[in-house]
């Protein structure tokens, strides 16, 4: 918290925005508990990069896989519907335990960044597709493979409407999920990845695949996705990337920014 004071205060706004209802000292609280996380996060992804397949398989539990391999016998791809929590990386390296996948990402602008991202996220999976190329996600959905995405960050105005996200009832939201569920004709399954209160491991849980998904409606399946994420963040408030200036972009270019 002292080395990125900025991310701090954008951290704690994010907690002001989204539960108002929260005592200040709670929020001060969560706070230094998610920058305790943070921390321990640096170390999930070493984990997740650098650990052999046997150590991983000693300190994780998976629950519901079935659920992605009845939708992949059925022909269909599977996007893992994720959020940005803080052991994703070791998340996604446990799910190719079982079930190597293809990682949604965002190259790193550092050449070495970027070799050590890329080598460290295929240790137990396919290939990684930039976050830009919708055509190489639904090739990968019709294979059928499994993808993550995630959709609960702020991407800019040009591709969000703007829906309720807990209690900031304007959020950029984008509509991916809906796109490449309906082109990569896949199922989409809720993720969720949480590292033990003890430390000791990491668990990770695959819901069902959502019915009618993709619905008739954009903006409603959107809205949709966005209960979804607020239910998974809810499991381990903590261990979210509250850090994120998520609600950035504004309705309107005039609108006052809500970290002012």
């Amino acid at each position: 918290m002292k080395l990125i004071g900025s991310r701090a205060k954008t951290a704690r706004r994010n907690l002001e925005l989204c539960f108002p209802d929260m005592p200040n000292s709670e929020v001060e609280q969560l706070l230094k508990r998610n920058f305790e996380e943070t921390g321990k996060a640096i170390f999930d992804t070493a984990n997740a990069w650098w650990w052999s397949d046997e150590k991983i398989q000693q300190h994780m539990t998976i629950k519901g896989q079935e659920h992605v391999q009845q939708t992949l016998d059925d022909g269909q791809g599977v996007i893992l519907f994720a959020v940005h929590c803080l052991p994703l990386e070791m998340g996604a390296r446990i799910f190719g335990q079982f079930q190597p996948g293809v990682g949604v990402y965002r190259p790193h602008n550092n050449p070495l960044m970027e070799y050590l991202q890329v080598k460290g996220r295929l240790r137990s999976n396919k290939a990684l597709v930039p976050k830009r190329d919708l055509r190489q996600m639904v090739r990968s959905l019709r294979a059928p493979n499994v993808i993550w995405y995630t959709a609960d960050q702020d991407f800019g105005r040009s591709s969000a409407i703007f829906i309720p996200f807990f209690n900031v009832p304007d959020a950029a939201t984008i509509t991916g999920a809906t796109t490449l569920a309906k082109l990569g004709k896949a199922k989409v399954l809720p993720f969720f990845v949480e590292r033990n209160s003890d430390d000791t491991g990491y668990n990770i849980e695959i819901q069902p695949a959502l019915d009618n998904f993709p619905g008739e409606n954009e903006v409603e399946d959107a809205k949709r996705g966005n209960k979804i994420i607020e239910e998974i963040i809810s499991r381990n408030k903590s261990q979210y990337m509250w850090l994120h200036r998520r609600f950035k972009t504004r309705p309107n270019k005039s609108d006052v920014s809500l970290y002012k």
